[in-house]
């Protein structure tokens, strides 16, 4: 009995030696906020002031030198979530993570971005400020590669350090202006709706621009099946270990509108969420230069940010700049063109797979661009689609852009720097001290021919060819509009010269809740726009809710006219105490099912729920009583939309029952309705703890103001995929005290204090500070100071 005592004894004494050493060092692993560091390139010394939430504050006597050292402090924090980012256009998270990824790679490999980033850096003038301030950047990062700490995820994942280049910058463009695209999700998906049913059920989803009835207004043959590309494209988009960008909000209110007469502005982009969250916060102050701002990992210069002059941020313009061809072949293996039948190029891509063979993958390319067909699952060889993207078919001046919009010294300044992008479309958000207030449309645009409809496939021969690219003062936009504000929710724009831009827009909801409470008062303040980032009330649930409720037919149980009442007395908000949101979401999930899933299939159904077009759908088609959508077409008879809703009903409260129980006072919008910020490692239950932040209930739901974005499922709990990256809110009349919040934190090391120290905050709807004013800056506890490496 002693002697197993003293065993056990023994193995309790050796985990816990091992459980100290692992707690020990993880912690040597966490970001240094204090001390002394040497780095080469510095010509001075510089100075980093971290705040109560580790954002750095640099104070350089150049921007160089500012650079090289923003590289270094983004790094020590985020080397990780550079090293994911990088990786993804080219096609190489296999290496790290297995033939699991095998599918993301060969689409990412085949679309060319790799190859387009390495062309567009060889076109860079190595003598302009842009490239000389990424170079210094980039070294910054490199330095830490060689002299600071191993993230934990390397040494897991076994991943080698190799250093950063300019080429991976512009991968991380190119991932990030991918993600914007709609097209591929979508275009497919709704040609074979037509192909197989024809035109009539596509008229509730109002293609022709008919269904985006609040729009911002400027101031100036054969059934093909083509649906596998929108699963396909849909699959690995899900399953990034990088976020995509969804959508956004931002509005800028003139001096005319708010109690100090000072400009404020506002600016929530909605993306994908994931630990670490997409941000990285840093301040440069140089004697002739000061931007606070926010960064993508890997990037050297913010795309949201201000100073004392100005600040700018983004939504996304959701505009159409991907089309898909179907391109017509011989029996030699040629394609169609206006010239006659070509052979197709050929690029060969190997990708390294951590856990087998390398693959080797023959890319073949029409005039259009790659094809899909051998890259992505289940797209049929005898149906050649070619991917013709505007992003890889311009020169990409996204480097010079950035810093231009980050240097401006005025408005014009500004709006030439916008000029650049030519993908992806933005809509891009101005105020300043002066008092102006600014949107501009960022993008390539073109029109197509009027015969020409860019929601579907487009024939390849050469009659859907047609573009004429338009100059940029033909993008929409608006410059101190009379109402006072500009404002953004990633809805569709006025037309331009009689022309409505084709797009993937978001329906009115967010927009006409936000132009209603702009109007609605003239002396707004900082603290009122801090409540308005967290609006809940939806503009569409209860015009839907009228419908769905005036349509139910022969309602008996005591119980279903409980729920009934409860639903009738909704606001249409989604406070995490509240039922009513509970009911109406699952009760709008069974009618989706019940109205679209017999046509489509279930993996197509699941697909369309995912998409910008059924939200346009739902308040159209709910309104439509002679949609084809409303028969059953499994059954005999002809179902009708009572019939539809009313089952509906009847579904989700059984549902509900199961999951939740009987008593309604038990359906909290909270318990349903969470939010999780998923790591890669997260994926592993046994690292989910220490790795994933969350889940915690939030309020908000699908395009409201604070849009937590979820699919409608019959899911016990709603997974939140996106939402707000960044609330921020600049101040002109108190420019230094203005404040936001990152859903987690700065840092993505999982021992740092600042890995998920601003939670809690944001599901409380709290902001903190960003500061600008030197002294206090200077008077912060935890300070960095970098000298010249000799």
């Amino acid at each position: 009995m002693k002697r197993r005592t003293k065993i056990l004894g023994a193995l309790l004494a050796v985990l816990v030696s091992i459980a100290l050493f692992i707690y020990v060092y993880c912690q040597s692993l966490a970001p240094d906020y204090e001390g002394d560091a040497s780095i080469k390139g510095l010509s001075h010394t510089t100075d980093v002031y971290f705040d109560d939430y580790g954002i750095p504050h640099i104070f350089a006597e150049n921007e160089t030198d500012a650079q090289r050292v923003l590289g270094y402090v983004h790094a020590q924090d985020r080397l990780w979530q550079m090293e994911i980012l990088r990786r993804i256009a080219p096609g190489r998270l296999s290496e790290l993570f297995g033939s699991k990824l095998l599918k993301t790679d060969r689409f990412f490999a085949a679309t060319g971005i790799a190859e387009y980033s390495k062309k567009s850096v060889a076109e860079l003038d190595p003598n302009s400020e842009s490239y000389r301030l990424a170079m210094a950047y980039v070294d910054g990062i490199n330095q830490y590669m060689e002299q600071g700490d191993t993230p934990i995820e390397f040494t897991l994942l076994g991943i080698e350090k190799k250093p950063f280049t300019l080429e991976d910058v512009y991968n991380v463009f190119g991932f990030m202006s991918f993600s914007f695209a709609m097209a591929q999700k979508t275009d497919p998906l709704l040609t074979d709706i037509r192909n197989r049913y024809g035109m009539s059920y596509l008229d509730d989803f109002g293609l022709d621009g008919s269904s985006h009835i609040t729009r911002l207004k400027t101031s100036k043959g054969k059934a093909l099946e083509f649906a596998a590309i929108s699963r396909s494209v849909s699959s690995l988009l899900e399953t990034s270990p990088a976020p995509a960008f969804i959508g956004s909000n931002s509005w800028v209110i003139g001096g005319s509108k708010t109690a100090s007469g000072k400009v404020i502005f506002e600016n929530d982009p909605h993306i994908g969420f994931s630990q670490p969250a997409t941000w990285y916060e840093a301040h440069i102050h140089t004697p002739g230069h000061e931007m606070y701002g926010f960064y993508l990992a890997g990037t050297p210069f913010p795309l949201l940010g201000h100073n004392h002059s100005y600040a700018y941020g983004l939504t996304m313009f959701e505009n159409d700049d991907l089309d898909l061809f179907h391109e017509k072949e011989n029996a030699n293996g040629q394609y169609l063109t206006p010239e006659g039948y070509k052979n197709y190029t050929t690029r060969i891509e190997t990708i390294k797979v951590k856990d087998s063979a390398d693959v080797t993958l023959k890319v073949k390319i029409s005039r259009h661009g790659p094809l899909v067909n051998g890259v992505l699952d289940g797209v049929k060889k005898e149906t050649p689609v070619a991917l013709s993207w505007v992003y890889t078919q311009h020169p990409n001046k996204l480097l010079e852009a950035t810093y231009r919009i980050s240097h401006a010294r005025n408005q014009n300044d500004f709006a030439t720097g916008v000029s650049l992008i030519h993908a992806p479309g933005l809509n891009v958000m101005y105020g300043d001290a002066r008092g102006n207030i600014a949107w501009i449309a960022a993008g390539k645009l073109y029109k197509q021919k009027p015969s020409v409809n860019p929601n579907f496939i487009l024939k390849g021969e050469g009659d859907d060819d047609w573009k004429e690219y338009l100059d940029f003062a033909k993008n929409p936009g608006a410059v101190n509009p009379e109402s006072g504000f500009v404002y953004s929710a990633n809805n569709q724009h006025e037309a331009v010269d009689g022309y409505l831009y084709p797009g993937y827009y978001l329906p009115h909801d967010r927009a006409s809740r936000i132009e209603s409470l702009l109007n609605a008062k003239n002396n707004w303040t900082a603290a009122d726009v801090e409540r308005m980032t967290l609006d809940h009330t939806s503009v569409s649930a209860l015009p839907n809710l009228r419908q769905m409720l005036a349509s139910l037919s022969g309602i008996r149980e005591e119980r279903d006219k409980e729920a009934i009442t409860l639903l009738r007395h909704w606001k249409g908000t989604n406070a995490t105490a509240e039922a009513a949101p509970v009911l109406y979401n699952k009760w709008l999930f069974f009618y989706l099912k019940n109205t679209l899933e017999d046509e489509l299939g279930k993996e197509n159904f699941d697909l369309l729920i995912g998409t910008h077009v059924v939200k346009q759908m739902i308040e159209r088609q709910l309104a439509n009583p002679a949609s084809p959508w409303w028969d059953d077409i499994r059954t005999k008879k002809r179902e009708n939309r009572s019939e539809i809703l009313t089952r509906s009903f009847h579904d989700a409260m059984a549902s509900l029952t199961t999951q939740l129980g009987p008593e309604l006072d038990g359906w909290k919008w909270g318990d349903v309705h969470q939010l999780e910020h998923p790591h890669p490692l997260g994926a592993v239950a046994l690292f989910r703890p220490f790795f994933n932040v969350g889940p915690t209930p939030v309020s908000g739901s699908n395009e409201v103001i604070n849009n937590q974005l979820f699919l409608y499922s019959d899911d016990a709990k709603h997974t939140i995929k996106a939402g707000p990256s960044t609330r921020r809110i600049i101040d002109f009349s108190n420019i230094e005290n203005s404040r936001a919040v990152l859903p987690t934190g700065e840092s993505g090391v999982f021992t740092s204090p600042h890995y998920d120290d601003q939670a809690a905050l944001y599901v409380e709807g709290k902001f903190r500070p960003m500061l600008l004013n030197e002294a206090k800056i200077r008077s912060l506890r935890q300070k960095m100071q970098f000298s010249p490496k000799r």
